[in-house]
């Protein structure tokens, strides 16, 4: 097992409060984790160093898998919740799900088989939903309502069939701001036309009352779902809300309990529409879970963000409608190839659909001769 500190480049900056915008060339750093069996067979991932530590690796990871049977992903599980009780701050769940993801990249490259098909195989390409970036005060970004507009018929233009926006949100000025939210969203629908999909990820973390406007606002507009209004925290909040709004209630996103706590939103009553992805669920395997939780209560479970592992989510499930390709800006190109990788893994096709990968493994084309050639450490 290691984990390999690169050098890269990022055309994209992330402010204070973690919401990613346009920005200049500048170099940045990732981490890839490797995983190889006595056999040479080798899972990989891709993630941030911050969540891939020394200390991490040594002290936590490499005691539960080196000499286990690298297909039991179940026993892994409990024995990282058994090393997470007390040391959640130094073991948090994003650091466990990209464990979990080299392990199913692993699986993939044993069997020779891409990873959505052994999650369960359920498609071959999936429709995917332009998620943007949140707004800004650009000059050719997303500083006004009639900015997205223009976008969104860009976008639709493109063959995209839906559409998510991320309006406006701390730490610009004057954000939130509720009515220029429903602005945007108005001219938006006005943009694209009535018989077309559209979603609002509103974590703004409004009151009851704000968040109970702007979601009237959306069955007016005819939305398909609203996400995350309000503090996730608060069960009692997303019942009321979903309870008088006609517009689908999402979530959790940020909730942290894995599949656990996504049946404690099932069995509440929470939600409309289950959330859960490869990062914020814990993992491909707890997130796998909680997607056949949601079609046992007939729900549907959208897949939160883009990226390998969630795609082989979405193809591996049938409870997921959409996938989400993003962020997209007017100012960003999204398929730009970053030097350590040699493909993205998710090109859209003029049909506004994703082609689930067919290499073996989670189907991430990463440049390991690249990431050798500007090595920062390694552990």
């Amino acid at each position: 097992m290691s984990v390999q500190v690169f050098k890269t480049e990022a055309r994209t900056t992330v402010d204070s409060y973690g919401h990613r915008h346009p920005g200049p060339s500048a170099q940045t750093t990732q981490a890839l984790l490797s995983i190889t069996t006595t056999d040479g067979a080798v899972g990989r991932v891709l993630g941030k160093p911050n969540y891939l530590r020394r200390d991490q690796i040594e002290q936590h990871v490499g005691p539960v898998l080196v000499g286990s049977d690298p297909l039991a992903r179940e026993s892994f599980e409990k024995q990282f919740a058994i090393r997470q009780r007390t040391r959640a701050v130094e073991l948090p769940e994003h650091s466990l799900s990209y464990v979990d993801q080299a392990l199913w990249d692993l699986a993939g490259v044993m069997f020779g088989t891409p990873v959505w098909k052994l999650l369960g195989g359920a498609r071959e390409s999936v429709k995917a939903y332009a998620s943007t970036m949140c707004g800004d005060s650009l000059d050719g970004g997303l500083s006004s309502p009639q900015d997205y507009a223009t976008f969104a018929v860009e976008l639709k233009a493109r063959g995209y069939t839906g559409i998510k926006l991320h309006t406006w949100m701390p730490p610009l000025d004057n954000a939130p701001n509720l009515a220029r939210d429903i602005e945007a969203c108005a001219a938006v629908r006005d943009a694209v036309g009535p018989d077309f999909s559209l979603m609002l990820d509103g974590y703004h973390w409004y009151s009851r009352t704000e968040a109970l406007t702007l979601g009237r606002e959306l069955d007016r507009l005819r939305f398909d779902w609203f996400e995350e209004p309000m503090d996730e925290f608060s069960l009692r909040s997303y019942r009321w809300l979903s309870e008088q709004v006609a517009t689908p209630v999402i979530g959790p996103e940020t909730v942290p309990g894995r599949h656990r706590s996504r049946a404690e939103w099932i069995v509440n009553d929470a939600c409309d529409i289950l959330r859960v992805g490869a990062m914020n669920g814990g993992g491909i395997t707890p997130a796998l879970k909680t997607m056949h939780m949601a079609e046992g209560f007939g729900m549907e479970c959208e897949v939160h963000g883009n990226g390998a592992p969630n795609l082989a989510l979405v193809g591996g499930s049938s409870v997921a409608h959409w996938y989400e390709r993003g962020l997209l800006h007017p100012l960003v190109d999204y398929d730009w190839v970053p030097p350590h990788l040699l493909s993205i893994v998710d090109p859209v096709r003029p049909d506004g659909t994703v082609a689930m990968p067919l290499a073996p493994g989670l189907g991430e084309a990463v440049d390991l001769d690249y990431v050798a050639a500007n090595l920062v450490e390694e552990y």
